[in-house]
């Protein structure tokens, strides 16, 4: 155990899972669709959806939303900030399904019309775990640099990614392959522990099996 596990995040809020967790999900969401948003659909869960305007929940997710980190002191006006930078956001309460407790999914949709919908949890003392992103299974953590692909599930493509990486000198930390069906595309997460440099994406963008990358730096 080490001292972020005993006294937690500095941050802004009266709880950690509850306001620098949600800041960090929002603030995840906005980095995997890539640009700034414009509309967001925010789904809650469990304790999530009962405690969100008490723990100031809403605003911590608006401000990750608008790029805030856990410390920006701006977290208390962010809806007010949000409606200032025309992002027009929806909460919605939902009962049941097998979440975490802490968990929200949000459906973004960028100022260029690109869409994607992500759903994570906050796990306490400001940690966070990114479970799905367009249905696929995932886990991002936000704790590591992150190249995020999504390609036509083949041969030889992991491993030309793979390769790529190792000729930068980049060690793979972890690594999480999902795919919705046999054959037709797969989401494939590597968490590295060195900086990605642009040369990798630089090298497998243009490769017609690669459909996206993206690199993500630690939160």
């Amino acid at each position: 155990m080490g001292v972020f596990d005993i006294v937690g995040p500095v941050m802004i809020g009266p709880s950690s899972s509850h306001t620098a967790g949600a800041v960090r999900l929002g603030k995840m969401a906005r980095t995997i669709l890539g640009e700034a948003p414009v509309a967001v659909t925010i789904n809650l869960y469990g304790s999530f959806a009962r405690t969100y305007k008490g723990h100031g929940t809403d605003k911590a997710l608006v401000a990750g939303l608008l790029g805030f980190s856990a410390e920006d002191t701006r977290i208390k006006d962010a809806i007010n900030l949000a409606a200032q930078a025309n992002l027009h956001v929806t909460f919605r309460i939902v009962e049941g399904g097998d979440f975490h407790p802490n968990t929200a999914q949000m459906q973004l949709k960028g100022i260029s019309g690109k869409s994607v919908k992500v759903t994570g949890a906050s796990i306490g003392g400001g940690r966070i775990v990114i479970t799905q992103i367009d249905g696929y299974d995932v886990e991002i953590t936000g704790d590591y640099y992150t190249l995020i692909t999504l390609h036509q599930d083949k041969p030889g493509i992991i491993a030309m990614i793979t390769q790529i990486l190792a000729q930068q000198n980049v060690n793979i930390a972890f690594m999480k392959v999902s795919r919705k069906q046999k054959g037709v595309q797969a989401l494939m997460v590597l968490e590295t522990d060195h900086p990605i440099p642009e040369e990798v994406l630089a090298a497998i963008s243009p490769v017609p099996a690669i459909e996206s990358a993206l690199l993500v730096k630690p939160l």
